[in-house]
Formats: structure tokens, sequence, C-alpha cells
């Protein structure tokens, strides 16, 4: 009778800690949106303090080409980096497009983290930091 008790202590325990199944249970289309950033929204929180950005991506993909404001955590080493992570700021998670991005986001937001991944990804925080819009945010930086 005690093995039957235990058993069923242990089974309950496995789910009711189910962080990504209760995230999934209160997921809306409030969520829906408030999970998505883009490249604008996403650098004036940067510039006000308020968030940080973690490049996804592996190292090498990093050593290529980078942003230097950038932390870089790749997906695959994140479970055992989130000590590096200020769980304090909004976490934007980026990566060229946005998969692995959204991979790295939903696993931040399950473990008590608040995160947003970059919708327009690094290719289009390329794009939209050029000409003027690269000066403007130069200079807000150098000016911190």
């Amino acid at each position: 009778m005690k093995k039957l008790v235990l058993i069923f202590v242990f089974l309950g325990s496995l789910f009711a800690a189910d962080p990504f199944g209760e995230y999934l249970l209160k997921f809306d289309y409030a969520e829906r949106n408030a999970m998505k950033i883009k490249s604008y929204e996403a650098l004036e929180l940067y510039k006000s303090g308020k968030a940080v950005f973690v490049d996804i991506r592996f190292k090498e993909e990093y050593a290529v080409w980078n942003f230097p404001f950038m932390q870089n955590i790749p997906l695959n080493e994140l479970p055992k980096r989130l000590n590096e992570i200020d769980k304090h700021k909004l976490i934007i998670t980026v990566c060229p497009h946005y998969d692995r991005a959204e991979i790295a986001r939903l696993y931040l937001t399950t473990k008590g983290y608040k995160s947003r991944y970059l919708t327009d990804g690094l290719l289009g925080m390329a794009a939209y930091l050029r000409g003027d819009e690269a000066k403007e945010f130069v200079k807000a930086e150098s000016s911190d």
C-alpha cells in the first residue's frame, strides 16, 4: 500500500510541475502579441535599460558577424547558462530570422523570465540599423 501511495505522489508531482503545460493553458491572443517584438521597439527598451538582447546563435555564427551590444548564449548552452541572464530585465532573444529565438523565448518564459523574440530577426535589425538609425543608436549608446 505504501508503494502505491508513493507512486501516486510521484506521478502527481510530475504532472503538477509542468511549466510548459501551464503556459499553454493560459495562452491567448494577448500572449500571442506579447511574445513578439520588432527592432525599433526592442532598441528603445534596450536604450532605456529595460531590456537585454540574447543572441542564441552558435558561437561560429556569432564570430562571423554580430552586434556588439548583444550577449551570445547559444541555444544549446542556454539551460546551463541561465545564471548569466538578468532576470529583472526583459530578455529579447534573437537569431537571423526568429525560429531559434522563439524556442529560446519559450524556454526562458517557462523558467520565469520575461522574454520576447525579435520578429524581424537579426537580418531585420541589420536593415533597420543603417544610415541615420545607426548613427543615432551609436550616439545614444556613447552618451550613456
